[in-house]
Formats: structure tokens, C-alpha cells, sequence
């Protein structure tokens, strides 16, 4: 009896735990029907994330183009490769889809992706994760090598499509577009620099999304509440660069580094009539896809302030222009100046030598101090000549729309500090102040806003989101103290006592302009440095003189000269080499009298309907290079015509036929080859500077009209790329192409509005 009541009090208490059990896991059950819940997780909401696929839609960011819709930026597709590892992922299918042989998967990707076989071997055998990747080598690959790992047909290796921001250019207007990277988990591109950076709002896109809910092999729902956001893309900003004087510029500054290893080149190209820049550089320099060891992560242009040196006599003369206190044929003893009675003096640059007693358009060619700083202490006045400087905006930013501007600083304390600042020691400005400055000069008193963006559009529609204007942003003299100033300038350049004679003048075009040979600061110690090339070595030129379309600033510190070598010889080659090749480009009307520039000068004679061994002869003894196109016997056309101002081993082209071989271009110069473009209505473009090297249609082939010329050009001491010129000609018919489509459509949508 006593076996069974305990049998009976053991049964009783199982049964006691099981109905405890049931009663807590039945309220459990109960709570859960109830509230849908579990620790506080709505199985409602983690069921339906289970069965829901997402997936982002990548937008692309906003294109950076040029003034003329060339691509300077744009988002190109990339691809990280990464390895499945996980056998399993491999069960029901009959072939694997996992990596299957690590030792040879390692063994073929390590030279594609530049890593050692171990490294990859140890990560694909590694235990534990479904799949790896590859680290950076992994990440950001290109088509070509996407498709060349494809070729290896390795089991388990696959590929995430990614965009990455490009430079189609290289080093091209670096300081000016910046660069964006990609940034964060997300990959989300971001500006970090320049145009980049400013725009960065506008260049900004919004990837979309799409998801559904689907069963448990992926396949949709029949009703699979399908939701989907629609990618934006960012907005393309158009800039005013002109990618053509950028290049230009690009390549004279490549080849001033080249031949004189300066410590740094500053330079920019601008539209004075509009404040557009259209050219823009520095070096030291970087290219924006690689980003590696940049030296210099200022814009130079706007952010770099220094003591310009004499190219700010150009604002001191025309302030007292324009103050009426200025007559050019006044006379002044040169050499020192004593300015107070305490004895403090100033000295000309050649020592304080000086030139005797001189007049004052004398001192502004032979750029002396002397003169500048006795028309601001004895005709304008302190007080006058900072109104001045106010005027012309040095003592404030230029608001030009590009990030990092730094103000420069007017040093007028002192009476030493206000006779320095009249010809460009002591106060510092930067570049673009001057330029903008000096708009005022060449666009008869009025000074023009810098700027760099164009117009913003919607890449979709085509829609304008934001226009720039030009804009004036004061008048600081008259129309007639600009155009008196302009030819007091051209004498610094055509004078017989300017310091840009032999420089800064140009074959066909005349130059307003003024050197600079600015000192800089000893970092060692006080004063300055001294020795030959130990400066900033400027000038600040205009074209054509009569009316500017181009103006340009150009400075070029510390270049490494020989002892024979002149010390304006680096700023006078940039200079002359982008002001030339871009008023061609731009087909500015070369300078009427130019003749009166250059003793060489002469008067054409008309050839046509001559004998073209007459034509010859008579063109050789004048100094002059026939140039003959076709197999006739007479002139029918010459170009340039006859009655035109020419000068001493100018090409004359003789066109005797209607068809036409290649003649040989070998040290011709680009001006010649786009005569020759416009002649035979051949599409010509060009790669470097100085004097053609190679052709892309060898001499003596057969050459029609409408077709493409493509010509390399190098300086005197440099060697022609092993490039071949097919690919640019190809990319320069490319763009004829596209540029016709634009224009048709552009036609079209212009004929349906005056339908409409």
C-alpha cells in the first residue's frame, strides 16, 4: 500500500509539472495570437521582411561638361569581384557554383588583381563566411578586366557592378573640377574638391528601390505588393572651360615644367567682356582618377595670395588716369626716390640706377618703381589711391563660384607700406583679384564677375535648373582712361623700351600686357631671396589690343634657368603659345596694321590667274613659303588673298585644282595647319604644342574635303608620343557627329515650337 501512494503522489506531481507546462506554454500561444509579437518583434512585420526581396536601383551623378557639352566627369560602371565559398550553395545544382579548386582559382587571379596567391588562397579557404572578397585590388575593376576573368571561367567567382567617378582627361583643369569619391558603407559618391565640392548639391544623385514579397525560391507572389522609387539622377553642370584652351594651356605648362622645373606655375585664361573663364591650371598638378601623392591641394588661381609684383602698376597708373592727375609726357629723375624726410627711399629694379630724367609712360614700359610710387605719394594721394583699390576690388574676394577663395590683403599702414603697395610689394592679392581688376582695363571700364559655371540642367529633361549671366561688378575708370591705358601696356610689349618686348608679342595679333617680377619673402630670415629666377616671374596680357576678346594671367615661380637664359622666357612661352593657338581657334580676326609691329612686314601681291612658277618665284624672293595644293598649272585661288599684310616666312597657299594631295606638315606651325583646314575645308585637330611632329594622313595621300586632319605638335626639344593618331581622329569624328545630331534635333525642336 505504502508502493502505491507513492506511486500515486509521484503521478500526481508529473501531472501537476505537465498541466504547469501546458498552462504556460498555452498562455504563451495565447499571447502571441493575441499581440502578434515576440520580444517585442512583430512577426507580422519578420515574416514579411523574409519574404521580401529589395533591391537598389543605382542613379549616376550629375556630368561635368565643357562650354561646348564636352564630358569632363561622369560616372563610369565598375566591378568588385568577390568568391563564393560555401558548398552548400552548390547542392542541388549539377555544376558548382561555389569555388571548387582554390589552389588554381588563387593561382589565375593573383596576377589579374596583383595580389599574392597566398593572400587569395588563404582567403578562399578561409571557414566560417558564405563568400569573400578581395580587398581594394578587388574593388573598382574596369570592363576589360572584368571580361578577362570572366575568360578563366572559375567556378564560384562572381561580380558587383559599382560606379566610380572619371576624368576621361587625366590631369586636366584638376583645381578646377576637384574630384568625388566614393564615401561610406552606402558607396555614396561625394565632392570632395572643386567643382565637385560646389556643386556637390546639385551633382548629388538619389538611387530608387525596388521590392516584392516572394515565396521561398525567390519567384513573386501573385500578389506581391510590389513597391517601387524611381532613381534620380544628379544634374549636369556645363562649365565656361573651353576644353580646347585648356588644353593648350595643359600642354604649355607641361612643357614650361619639362624644360625649367619651376617650384609652381599659375595661370589662368578668361572672356573679359563676360568674366568667363575659359581656361584655368596649376602645377604642380594631379590627376583626379588616381589622386596619389598631390602636391598642392590649393587652387593657386584663387587661393594663393602673394606681392604680384609690377603687374599692379597697371591699376596704379590708371587710378591716376582716371583721377585726371596723369600726363604721360610729364618728366621725372628715375633711379631713387626719397619719399619723407626721415630719409626712407625707394629704388628702380636695374639697382637704382634708373634711365636719367624720363617720362612717365616711359617708366610704365621700363616698369619703374620710381614712377609708381611718386604719381600715388605726390599726384593721387594715399587716401584717393585706396578709394582705388577699392574700386577695382583688392581688398575683398571676387566671389567667384569656386571653393577655397582667400583674399588677399592690402599692407597700408605705414608710408613705406603705401609707396610698396603702388608698384606690388608688401600687399599681397591672387590671381583672379587681378584678372578681375584688370576686366576694366579691357572691357572699356566696366569690370566683370569671374565665374566658372555655365547653367545647371536635369538630365532627363533638358530643362534649365540655373543659368549664369555676366555680370558687372563695378566701374572703377571711364572708357577713355581703359583704352589709354590698353596703349600705354602695348608699348610694354612693342615699345623700344618695354620689358615684354622680344616676349609676350604675338605674330598676327596685337598685346596689351605688363610683366611682373615679383619678389618672394626669404623663408630663412628676413627680406628676400635673390639669384637669378628667384621670384615670380608674370605677366597679365590682353588680346587683341584695339578690343580684347582674351585676357590672361601667367606667373611661374622659382624656374631653373641658365645664366644666359632670360627670366621671362617660361611665363612668354605659355603666354604666347595658349594666347595664339586659342584667338585661332577661336577665329579672331588677326590685327589690322600689324605691319606697324614688325619691320618684316609686307603687302601681298595678287597671284591669281598666274603660273604657278611665277607665282613661286615671285613669292620665294619676297621672303615668303609657297605652298602649293593640286596638279594645276595657274593660281585659281591663294589664300591669303592678295592686297593682305604679311609677314617674313609666312606660308602663302596656292590652290591650282580642285583635288588635292597631303603635303608634308612636318614644322609647321598650328596656325599654318588651320589655314590649311580652313583652305581645304578639312576638320583639323590638335594634340600638344609648338610645331607639328606627325600627321594623321601622311603626306602625298589623297585628301578630301569634309575629312579629318589630326596633328601632333612638341616643342623644340621634345620627342613625339609613340601614340598613333587614329584614336583621336576617330574620337574627333565622333564628336562632328554627335555635334550634327545635336543640331538637327535642336533644328527640329526649333521648327516644332513655330509650328506650335
Amino acid at each position: 500500500m505504502k508502493k502505491n501512494r507513492t506511486t500515486h503522489r509521484v503521478a500526481k506531481l508529473y501531472m501537476l509539472g505537465f498541466m504547469l507546462v501546458f498552462t504556460i506554454i498555452f498562455g504563451r500561444f495565447a499571447y502571441i495570437q493575441a499581440t502578434g509579437e515576440i520580444e517585442g518583434v512583430s512577426l507580422q512585420d519578420w515574416a514579411d521582411q523574409k519574404r521580401t526581396s529589395s533591391y537598389t536601383i543605382e542613379a549616376d551623378r550629375g556630368k561635368i561638361l565643357d562650354r561646348n557639352g564636352m564630358t569632363l566627369a561622369y560616372d563610369r560602371p565598375t566591378y568588385s569581384v568577390y568568391a563564393i565559398i560555401d558548398e552548400e550553395y552548390s547542392k542541388d545544382s549539377k555544376e558548382p557554383l561555389h569555388v571548387e579548386n582554390p589552389e588554381k582559382t588563387a593561382e589565375q587571379l593573383a596576377p589579374i588583381l596583383g595580389l599574392e596567391e597566398s593572400y587569395i588562397y588563404n582567403r578562399l579557404t578561409k571557414e566560417g563566411p558564405f563568400q569573400v572578397e578581395f580587398g581594394a585590388n578587388g574593388r573598382y575593376l574596369s570592363q576589360e578586366t572584368r571580361e578577362q576573368i570572366e575568360d578563366l571561367d572559375l567556378p564560384g567567382i562572381r561580380f558587383k557592378q559599382q560606379a566610380k567617378r572619371y576624368y576621361p582627361n587625366g590631369m586636366f583643369a584638376s583645381h578646377v573640377l576637384g574630384f568625388a569619391q566614393n564615401q561610406g558603407e552606402s558607396e555614396e559618391i561625394n565632392g570632395m574638391m572643386g567643382i565637385e565640392e560646389q556643386m556637390d548639391d546639385y551633382l548629388s544623385e538619389t538611387n530608387g528601390s525596388i521590392s516584392y514579397k516572394r515565396d521561398k525560391y525567390n519567384m513573386k507572389l501573385l500578389n506581391p505588393e510590389e513597391v517601387f522609387e524611381k532613381p534620380e539622377d544628379g544634374a549636369n553642370v556645363t562649365l565656361t572651360i573651353d576644353q580646347k584652351i585648356q588644353t593648350f594651356l595643359e600642354d604649355a605648362m607641361n612643357h614650361v615644367v619639362k624644360e625649367y622645373s619651376p617650384e609652381k606655375i599659375t595661370a589662368i585664361v578668361m572672356d573679359p567682356k563676360t568674366g568667363e573663364v575659359l581656361a584655368m591650371g596649376n602645377r604642380p598638378s594631379f590627376n583626379p582618377n588616381e589622386r596619389q601623392d598631390i602636391g598642392n591641394w590649393y587652387n593657386d588661381v584663387i587661393a594663393s595670395p602673394y606681392e604680384p609684383g609690377s603687374t599692379m602698376k597697371i591699376f596704379t597708373y590708371a587710378a591716376a588716369m582716371e583721377a585726371g592727375v596723369y600726363n604721360g609726357s610729364d618728366t621725372y629723375m628715375s633711379g631713387e626716390y626719397v619719399y619723407n624726410d626721415r630719409g626712407d627711399k625707394i629704388g628702380d629694379h636695374n639697382g637704382g640706377k634708373g634711365w636719367d630724367v624720363i617720362d612717365y609712360d616711359e617708366g610704365f614700359e621700363r616698369s619703374s618703381n620710381v614712377a609708381a610710387a611718386k604719381l600715388v605719394w605726390e599726384q593721387l594721394g594715399p587716401e584717393t589711391y585706396m578709394d582705388y583699390l577699392q574700386a577695382f576690388g583688392l581688398d575683398q574676394k571676387t566671389g567667384i563660384d569656386l571653393p577655397g577663395e582667400q583674399a588677399g590683403k592690402i599692407v597700408y599702414k605705414w608710408d613705406s607700406e603705401v609707396i610698396t603697395t603702388a608698384f606690388g610689394q608688401g600687399s599681397t592679392f591672387t590671381p583672379i583679384q587681378q584678372m578681375k581688376a584688370a576686366t576694366s582695363v579691357a572691357n572699356n571700364g566696366k569690370m566683370m564677375q569671374p565665374y566658372v559655371v555655365s547653367q545647371v540642367t536635369d538630365p532627363s529633361t533638358g530643362d534649365v535648373l540655373e543659368k549664369k549671366e555676366p555680370k558687372v561688378a563695378g566701374e572703377p575708370i571711364s572708357e577713355d582712361t581703359a583704352k589709354e591705358m590698353r596703349e600705354l601696356m602695348g608699348n610694354v610689349v612693342t615699345g623700344e623700351h618695354g620689358t615684354g618686348v622680344n616676349f609676350y608679342n604675338l605674330a598676327n595679333y596685337s598685346v596689351a600686357g605688363k610683366t611682373g617680377t615679383a619678389q618672394i619673402p626669404n623663408p630663412n630670415g628676413g627680406g628676400y631671396l635673390a639669384g637669378h629666377g628667384n621670384y615670380y616671374l608674370s605677366f597679365l596680357g590682353m588680346a587683341p589690343k584695339e578690343e580684347p576678346e582674351l585676357m590672361m594671367y601667367v606667373s611661374v615661380k622659382q624656374p631653373d634657368l641658365e645664366p644666359t637664359e632670360y627670366e621671362a622666357e617660361p611665363s612668354s612661352y605659355i603666354f604666347k603659345t595658349v594666347m595664339e593657338n586659342s584667338l585661332h581657334y577661336m577665329n579672331i580676326k588677326p590685327t589690322e596694321n600689324k605691319e606697324e609691329l614688325s619691320v618684316e612686314s609686307k603687302t601681298l601681291e595678287d597671284y591669281t590667274g598666274e603660273s604657278i612658277d611665277k607665282a613661286k618665284q615671285s613669292i620665294t624672293e619676297n621672303g615668303l613659303t609657297p605652298i602649293v595644293l593640286g596638279d594645276g598649272t595657274e593660281v585659281k585661288e591663294m589664300f591669303p588673298h592678295g592686297g593682305t599684310k604679311v609677314i617674313s616666312n609666312e606660308k602663302i597657299f596656292l590652290v591650282t585644282s580642285d583635288s588635292t594631295k597631303m603635303p608634308d606638315m612636318s614644322g609647321w606651325a598650328l596656325r599654318d595647319v588651320l589655314t590649311f583646314g580652313d583652305v581645304m575645308d578639312v576638320n583639323v585637330d590638335s594634340i600638344g604644342s609648338g610645331f607639328v611632329r606627325k600627321q594623321s594622313v601622311p603626306a602625298g595621300a589623297s585628301l578630301q574635303k569634309g575629312g579629318y586632319l589630326v596633328v601632333e605638335l612638341t616643342g623644340p626639344n621634345e620627342e613625339p608620343s609613340d601614340k598613333s593618331l587614329e584614336e583621336q581622329t576617330e574620337r574627333s569624328m565622333q564628336e562632328k557627329e554627335d555635334q550634327g545630331s545635336q543640331e538637327e534635333t535642336d533644328d527640329q525642336e526649333e521648327t516644332t515650337d513655330e509650328e506650335q
